[in-house]
This record gives C-alpha cells, structure tokens and sequence, in this order.
C-alpha cells in the first residue's frame, strides 16, 4: 500500500539520506514490469492524486520536492502496464493547467490596454497555461537518475498513446521538457575506447542495433587502432550514451561489411588511412524518439577525426538499406521482371519455393551460377530506383537513407553483395550503400533535397537507372 510519508526539513542530513535512496532506488527502476507488477487500487489512486496536488503546488523546500519525486517514481515503477496507463491517464485528465487561472489570465490580458501593464499580463498568461503535469514532471530533474526515469516513462508513453490517445497530451508536455534538457549545446562528444569502463563496454554490445557484437574479440577489434567509437553523453545521464557511432579507418572507400569487421585481419596503419567509414549509428534511448542527434554527432566527429587525422580525405558511411526488400516486395514490374530472368536461366528456379519475393530476401539465389549474375543488374537497378525516386512525404522512403541525405550527403556508390548475413539478405538482399560526406556540399545537398525533393547522387548511381 502506499503510503504517506513526507519530508518536512530541509537538513543536509536529510538530503544526504534522500539522495543515497534516491540512487538506489533509480538504479533498480529501468526494468519494464518490475517491483510488485501490479495495478492501482481505487484507495491507491486517491492517495496519489493527492500526491500529484502536492508535487504541483511545490509545496515545502527543495528536499521536499524531491523526496516527492521518489516517492511518485516509485509507485510508478511497481505497476504492471495497465497500472502504468492508470498512472499516467490520471496526471493527463486532471493535472493540466487549472480552467479558473487561465480564464482569469486571459481577461486580465485582454483588458491590459495600458502597455506598460501588457508584459506582466503575458507572463501571467504564459504561467497560468502552464500545466500541473509540467511541474509535477518538472520535479524529477533534481534527483539522481530522475532524467532517465523520464527518458523511460516517455518510452512506456510512445507505446500506450496508440491505444489511449488521451495520453498524448503528457507524452507531448514531456517531449518537449526532454528537448529542452537535451539540447545539443548540452551535450558531450566522448570517444569510448577498449580502456573505458568496463559498464559503458557492456553498453555498447547490449545497444548495438546495426552489426551485432557477437563477443568480446569483436568488440576489441571494433576498438582497435584503426577503429574510432565516439558517444554522445548528457550530464545527468553521464553513464548511458545517447547514441554512438563507429568508425573504421580504411585506404579506400568500403564495400562489404563482413570484411570490414573481419576479427583475423590486422590493423591498417594509421599512416595509410586516408578514408573514414561510418558503419554503425545506434540511438540508445527509445524514449528520446523525434531528438536528432545524429547529425550533431557526425559533424562533431568529423571535425575530430579531421583534428586528429589531417590526411583524411573521405567520410562516407557503408549503410545497410533496410526498406528495400519491404519495398520490393509490393513491385509487382520488378518482381516479374525478376522471375522471368531467373526462369530463362533455369527452369527450375522456382519449383516448390513460394515466390519471387521470399527466394530474393532469402539469399540462395547467389549459389545458383547461372543466376546471379542476371540478378545483379536487376536488383541494383531497382535499390537505385527505391533510393532516388520512392519518397514519403517529399523525403526519400528508406529511414537511413533519409536521415544521410537531409543531412546534406550524396548517394555514392550501391554496393552488390555488401552484406552477406541472413539479416543483409532479408532487408535489402545483400546490398549496402555508400553516402558521402563532403563540407562543401552539404547545405547545397540539403538545400536541394528540402526545396525540390532532390536527392543527390554520383554518376555510377544515375547510370544505374540510366542502363534500365
């Protein structure tokens, strides 16, 4: 049951003991369903909204803030997911701004005629239209580990809006705190290396969402001499990496991931490297979902490899191109074209398979000699044509691809057989893609993509649509 305890003094002895609960308690709390995995009574529920009253009237001193702000974290983490949606629902449907105040507000505004009487209105109109939500939300800042129990809560709030829209209202009041406290400006660039934390190590295996980490070895080579790995980190979340990305430093452009992160070849020496490869961004934090720091990263490390590397001439990435297959799979004209080529080199192509799409996505079509060499100009032809010319809302379709090019890179080269895992074949049937970097063409690269929908390439990717 919950219970009413309340913190009255303001004593360093008392802050001390609520900051030491405080982090335990947080460190424990990230796990989804955790604690008692239960839902609200009705007796519950009243002494939490009698709680909620009290965080929005911020009543008592700053320990007492925050001793409320454990408090209702605490409830919130021993609730099962119906009672996190209950949690939330009550801050949403009675905790925004107060109707009285905003009324009394507005007609004060109105009637201020007088302009030196105008600017003290409009902020007692901007104060009143502030929510109860807001500063109750606002309270967790203070605390250890009280950011992260946002960043999480905004998590659980993307999933729960779909089926409760009545939520969206928190879900947008607690964006847009979390936008403002994770301004870029607030931001640290951080290269992790094999000699960081041990902790931070385990992050980057358990967050990696492009190339898994398949072990230890991996992971060093990936942070060998010839390899870079930069995060970017807030201060109230010191020990989680907003998003990474990892770097290798080759003597050429890159064209196949499986020999890009080959743990038995040996390091390239740095006197040869004249080429950067971007060849992982993993964003770490669901519920920072709609913040950009990818951009921001890639430009910060740019400047640092340029720092520290003068003889790096290149920066382009080696993508995967995870919409392609999804996309190809509705291509009715592709698919036909695919089937009768495949068809004309053997016959039995497709005796007891389910269809053109599956046998494509599957990969097994690359054994067959007579086959895949007609495939390649097929399948090339059709990921330049997705890449350049398929777009949602005036933007390129594909997410990678969208966010290299609104950040003002080019479409360098298509990559046959890139990316010979199960996972490569599945979304875009082995195929990666370059982007380029380069500083002098990024606004005007941009520019084009924002106002005329155009989405700039190299030649050899234009002639692939050319040759069609």
């Amino acid at each position: 049951m919950l219970t009413d305890t309340a913190f009255t003094t303001d004593s360093k002895d008392n802050e001390s003991t609520l900051l030491s609960g405080a982090r335990s308690f947080f460190g424990r709390l990230f796990g989804k369903n955790n604690g008692d995995n239960r839902r609200l009574s009705p007796g519950e529920l009243k002494t939490l909204r009698q709680r909620f009253a009290a965080c929005a009237a911020e009543r008592g001193g700053v320990v007492s803030a925050r001793q409320r702000a454990v408090e209702i974290g605490q409830i919130y983490s021993g609730l099962d997911e119906q009672g996190r949606r209950d949690y939330l629902r009550l801050l949403a449907l009675e905790f925004g701004p107060k109707p009285e105040a905003v009324e009394a507000a507005m007609t004060a505004w109105k009637n201020a005629a007088e302009a030196q009487h105008r600017p003290g209105a409009e902020m007692a109109l901007r104060d009143a239209l502030r929510s109860q939500r807001q500063r109750i939300l606002t309270q967790f800042s203070a605390i250890p580990h009280g950011v992260k129990f946002l960043v999480e809560m905004r998590d659980d709030l993307l999933r729960f809006v779909k089926g409760s829209p009545e939520l969206g209202v928190v879900e947008s009041e607690l964006f847009a705190l979390l936008g403002t406290w994770f301004d870029v400006d607030f931001l640290q660039l951080q290269r992790i290396s094999w000699n960081s934390p041990a902790a931070l190590l385990e992050k980057l295996i358990k967050y990696e969402a492009v190339h898994q980490i398949r072990s230890w070895s991996d992971l060093r080579k990936r942070l060998d001499s010839d390899r870079r790995c930069y995060g970017l980190f807030h201060p109230r979340m010191p020990d989680e990496p907003l998003i990474f990305v990892e770097v290798a430093l080759t003597d050429r452009l890159s064209d196949n991931i499986q020999v890009l992160l080959d743990e038995s070849l040996p390091p390239l020496e740095s006197a040869r490297a004249n080429t950067a490869i971007f060849y992982s961004i993993s964003n770490t934090q669901p519920g920072l979902r709609g913040l950009n720091f990818g951009n921001f990263l890639i430009k910060r490390v740019v400047d640092d490899l340029s720092r520290d590397f003068p003889e790096l001439r290149t920066f382009s990435t080696l993508s995967p191109i995870p919409g392609f297959m999804p996309w190809l799979k509705r291509q009715e004209a592709y698919l036909d074209r695919i089937r009768q080529t495949c068809v004309q080199h053997d016959p039995q192509t497709f005796d007891g398979h389910p269809g053109v799409a599956d046998f494509v996505a599957a990969g097994k079509w690359q054994a067959h000699s007579a086959i895949a060499p007609a495939m390649q100009p097929l399948l090339l032809e059709a990921c330049a044509h997705y890449l350049m010319k398929e777009k949602s809302q005036d933007l390129p379709q594909d997410p990678v691809a969208r966010f290299h090019l609104v950040n003002g890179a080019r479409i360098e080269r298509v990559n046959w057989l890139a990316d010979c895992s199960d996972k490569g074949f599945r979304q875009s049937a082995g195929m990666m893609v370059n982007y380029l970097y380069r500083k002098g063409e990024l606004e005007s690269n941009h520019e084009k993509l924002m106002l005329r929908g155009a989405v700039s390439s190299s030649r050899a990717v234009r002639n692939l649509l050319q040759s069609a």
